[in-house]
């Protein structure tokens, strides 16, 4: 693959600045996303950025490399057919970790409860709930996945998993896949999205999947599109959903219109479960340069037959 040329969409130059010298033998081009032309794209052998910009084409490109870790906004475009797509890897599984621990332990310790009864000077004693008794179900046994399941795992939890093929992975008790999940998700006191969006899995959680659950705490860190809205919001009301942490959405961002704003059942945070840190993320750009000139396996490479 000719490396010689990169196209580097955003002003990141301090952010290039301690790796000036191990890429003096390529060709580094800094524009702002909507400044690039269609000179700079005849121009570059490697295309780099959070997005494509307007007139983006894979084709034009050797590699393409995302500094997000999701990559459904560089897979709505075609044309990938010769071109190599990586996207960033970091902390994000210790980030989602952390994210869903603090809500899951703030819920089974009772913070709002206790917070109510401040205001109000009342001393009622209610005993905190214990991670030991708890099943917590991932929808997702990837990389992210692993991770929270290690973490809830040492805290003693019960750790099932939902997958694609059901493969057995460490720091899960069980893992199913979603067409023979029923008991599982029966049995689940709380659930954890960090499902990608792919053509598979749009939509996945609808009416269907929420009908098997009673009570269920349920966190979303994945992709909102995954999540049918208006279903959610019914299983709410049923009480099939007890309460709902979403850090993503199927627009965003979220618009002021949303139901989802004025629910005292739903907690919503902007995306922020797991922020790309623009530092690991040149990191990986850098790690990842290296491996292709050196010929070696990529680990962060997109499957386009998966969609991530």
């Amino acid at each position: 693959m000719k490396i010689k040329n990169i196209l580097i969409a955003g002003q990141h130059e301090l952010d290039f600045h301690p790796y000036l010298k191990q890429l003096e033998m390529y060709h580094l081009r800094f524009k702002s996303i909507d400044a690039i032309s269609q000179n700079d794209m005849d121009w570059a052998d490697v295309y780099v950025g959070f997005a494509p910009n307007e007139s983006f084409d894979p084709a034009k490109f050797n590699w393409v490399h995302t500094f997000n870790a999701g990559v459904n906004n560089y897979l709505a475009i075609s044309g990938w057919k010769d071109t190599l797509l990586t996207r960033t890897i970091s902390d994000f599984g210790e980030k989602m970790s952390t994210y869903c621990l603090s809500y899951i332990l703030a819920d089974l310790q009772y913070h709002a409860r206790f917070k109510a009864q401040q205001k109000e000077k009342v001393w009622a004693v209610k005993s905190p709930g214990s991670l030991k008794e708890q099943t917590v179900t991932i929808l997702g046994t990837g990389e992210i996945g692993q991770k929270i399941a290690e973490v809830f795992s040492r805290f003693g939890a019960t750790v099932n998993g939902i997958s694609n093929n059901g493969e057995h992975k460490s720091y899960f008790n069980y893992i199913t896949n979603m067409e023979n999940a029923t008991t599982t998700l029966e049995q689940s006191n709380y659930i954890i999205s960090t499902l990608p969006l792919t053509l598979d899995t749009e939509k996945l959680l609808n009416q269907s999947f929420f009908n098997h659950l009673n009570d269920v705490f349920f966190i979303n860190v994945g992709r909102g599109k995954v999540v049918d809205t208006e279903n959610l919001l019914n299983a709410l009301n049923e009480g099939k959903l007890r309460y709902a942490v979403l850090d993503v959405f199927e627009s965003e961002p979220l618009k002021e219109d949303s139901e989802l704003w004025e629910r005292e059942d739903i907690t919503i945070t902007p995306h922020i479960s797991a922020l790309t840190d623009i530092d690991n993320a040149v990191s990986c750009f850098y790690n990842t340069l290296k491996k292709i000139e050196n010929n070696e396996s990529l680990e962060n490479q997109v499957d386009f037959s998966k969609g991530y």
